[in-house]
C-alpha cells in the first residue's frame, strides 16, 4: 500500500483488515471458508435450496471417480482462492492436466500467504459441483456483498471473467459507486439483477453478528445460490481509487472489543 500501516488507531477498511486478522479470531471463521463445510453452514441459516449441488468431496485426486460425474462440472479445492477447474466436457478434460493443477494448489497455504488467519486450520480437500452459468449463458456472475454487523453496505458484480474482469460497485438502491478496486469498471451498462431485495436480505442473514464478512452470491435462472464467505476482501492490500473511499469503508468496520495478547 506504500504508507505506514496504523495497527494502534485503524482507520481505513484496508488497515482495519490487517487488525481483524490479528484480533478477531473465532473457530468458527474456518469452518465459514472451507468450500466444503461452508455448504451446510450456509444451509442451516438460509436452507439448502440456496446451496449448489455437490456431486462429491475427496482428499486426494487420484481417489475421484470421473466415470461417476457428469459431462460438466466444477472442480476445486476446499482450503483457500484458486484451484478452481471448471469441465465443460467430460471427454476433453486432460486428466493429467488436471491432477498437476490440483496438486499445486494443495501445496499452498493461504494463511502463510496473507496471514488470513481463518485458512489456518482448513483441510485442504477437493469438492466437485454442478456446473450452472447465468442468464448470459456464457458466465456466472458474483454478486459480492461487503456486509458489516450483518448490514450490507455495498456490493460489486464481477463480470467478463477470467480473461478481462471488471469490478462495478454499487450501493444498497443499485446506484454505481465511482471508484475502482482491483479491476477496472465495465465498458457496458450493468443491470440490476433479478432478486436483489432477496440477495440483500440472505446477506445480511449470514453476516449477522460478525464485524465484517463479504458475502457472494450467484443469480441463477431467477434463483439465487451461495458463492462463498470472504472475510479479506483482496487479502486488506489493493487499494482503492480514489483513496477515500478506503476511508468509507473503513467507517462501516466497528472494530470488537478483543483483549490484544
Amino acid at each position: 500500500m506504500h504508507k505506514e500501516l496504523n495497527l494502534s488507531a485503524p482507520k481505513t477498511y484496508n488497515e482495519k483488515l490487517q487488525w481483524l486478522k490479528l484480533y478477531d479470531r473465532k473457530p468458527e471463521y474456518s469452518r465459514m471458508v472451507d468450500k466444503a463445510e461452508a455448504k451446510n453452514y450456509v444451509a442451516s441459516i438460509i436452507g439448502q435450496q440456496h446451496i449448489i449441488p455437490t456431486y462429491g468431496i475427496w482428499e486426494k485426486f487420484d481417489d475421484i471417480d470421473f466415470e461417476q460425474l457428469p459431462d460438466k462440472f466444477v472442480l476445486k479445492t476446499t482450503h483457500g482462492c484458486g484451484g478452481v477447474l471448471i469441465c465443460k466436457d467430460k471427454s476433453k478434460l486432460d486428466i493429467v492436466a488436471a491432477r498437476k493443477e490440483i496438486n499445486f494448489s494443495f501445496k499452498h497455504n493461504y494463511f502463510a500467504y496473507g496471514r488470513e488467519w481463518p485458512y489456518k486450520s482448513v483441510k485442504p480437500r477437493i469438492i466437485v459441483e454442478e456446473f450452472m452459468v447465468d442468464e448470459s449463458g456464457v458466465e456466472l456472475k458474483d454478486y459480492k456483498f461487503f456486509c458489516f454487523d450483518g448490514e450490507p453496505k455495498a456490493m460489486f458484480i464481477a463480470t467478463d471473467r477470467p480473461h478481462d474482469t471488471r469490478f462495478d460497485f454499487f450501493d444498497m438502491d443499485f446506484k454505481h459507486l465511482p471508484f475502482t478496486n482491483g479491476h477496472d469498471n465495465a465498458t457496458k451498462t450493468i443491470q440490476k439483477p433479478q432478486n436483489f431485495e432477496l440477495m440483500i436480505d440472505l446477506a445480511r442473514k449470514l453476516s449477522k453478528g460478525i464485524p465484517h464478512v463479504r458475502v457472494d452470491l450467484y443469480n441463477i435462472n431467477g434463483k439465487v445460490y451461495f458463492g462463498e464467505l470472504t472475510f479479506f476482501h483482496w487479502g486488506g492490500m489493493v487499494p482503492f481509487v480514489p483513496e477515500e473511499w478506503d476511508y468509507t469503508f473503513g467507517s462501516w468496520i466497528n472494530l470488537p472489543g478483543i483483549k490484544r495478547k
